[in-house]
């Protein structure tokens, strides 16, 4: 089967529908690649001739508050007149669902528990995905979209547009984009910092991103074993792991590290922390499950990520 996804969709406008009232004919829109739409109540002809004044005395007629009567009108005029190039979307299934439909609204008649009394055709079928693939997942939206689920009507713009059709086209927030950029410089910053410390101090700023990571400490920090920094639990499991901390080191370095940790009783991982390697640090394929190196912006960011901005900060001032 042809995947006919779109690459990018820039329509012209944007229109959320609830397929019946409860989700009644979501089953019936969604698995069969249609919009249903309206009661029998609701004038066919009136609307597919355009005959909007005429359409809204019949609401009237039938005792239809004037502003109701209006509210009514708008809904049956944009869904017999926007064309191919609006975009149609609705919550049902825990997703955000979304199509473009063929012009040409066809009459059933009498509206069922499943069916609406009329429906329009999708231009394929209804997605719930990106234009790369990805699930638009209820929870993964924000609340100035999903809101939209509580509208008490029938069909309504969408105010949220700009952030919705991001979301379709797979572009990054702008504000995402901002404090990613934003991050990555802080990150940046970091890591110069913790160059800057003093052996005593970095060995204690890594003490405290382990524990801060769920890690405790078995041993005295700068104790008297030779071979480690630092020996940890984590407290849940049991596991032991073992901490070497160098201010810098080569590749000769940590194979002598890891020959260590290799004869030693003590724990069954090894993390080797190293704020400035000389050269990249290679761990044998053997070791991989249990070796972990830790250098430059990953221990900036693990730094981060423990909360330890301010404390960097003083001991650089």
């Amino acid at each position: 089967m042809t995947d006919t996804t779109p690459t990018h969709i820039a329509p012209a406008n944007i229109r959320y529908i609830k397929l019946g009232a409860g989700g009644r004919w979501e089953a019936t829109s969604l698995d069969g690649a249609r919009i249903d739409y309206g009661f029998a109540t609701d004038d066919h002809a009136r609307a597919a001739a355009g005959d909007w004044d005429g359409l809204k005395a019949t609401y009237i007629a039938a005792g239809v508050a004037a502003a109701t009567a209006s509210g009514y009108v708008r809904e049956m005029r944009d869904f017999y007149t926007l064309g191919t190039d609006t975009l149609w979307i609705t919550f049902a299934r825990g997703f955000l669902w979304w199509a473009f439909a063929e012009t040409g609204v066809i009459f059933r008649g009498d509206e069922t528990r499943t069916e609406g009394s009329r429906y329009r055709r999708t231009i394929g079928p209804w997605r719930n995905t990106d234009i790369l693939g990805r699930a638009l997942a209820l929870h993964g939206l924000s609340t100035v979209l999903t809101q939209l689920a509580g509208y008490p009507r029938t069909i309504c713009s969408v105010a949220a547009s700009d952030y919705l059709l991001r979301r379709i086209n797979a572009a990054e927030e702008p504000a995402v984009a901002a404090t990613r950029a934003a991050r990555m410089s802080l990150i940046t910053g970091m890591a110069e910092l913790i160059r800057l410390l003093h052996w005593a101090e970095f060995e204690l700023m890594v003490d405290l991103v382990f524990a801060r990571s769920g890690w405790r400490r078995v041993s005295v920090l700068g104790g008297t074993m030779t071979d480690i920094d630092l020996l940890l639990e984590q407290p849940f499991t049991g596991e032991r792991a073992s901490v070497q901390v160098k201010s810098s080191a080569d590749q000769a370095v940590l194979n002598g590290c890891l020959a260590a940790f290799e004869a030693s009783p003590l724990s069954s991982r090894f993390f080797f922390v190293c704020h400035s390697p000389h050269g990249e640090l290679m761990v044998p394929p053997e070791l991989a499950g249990r070796v972990q190196v830790i250098t430059g912006d990953t221990l900036a960011a693990a730094a981060v990520d423990a909360g330890l901005i301010d404390w960097l900060l003083d001991k650089a001032a």
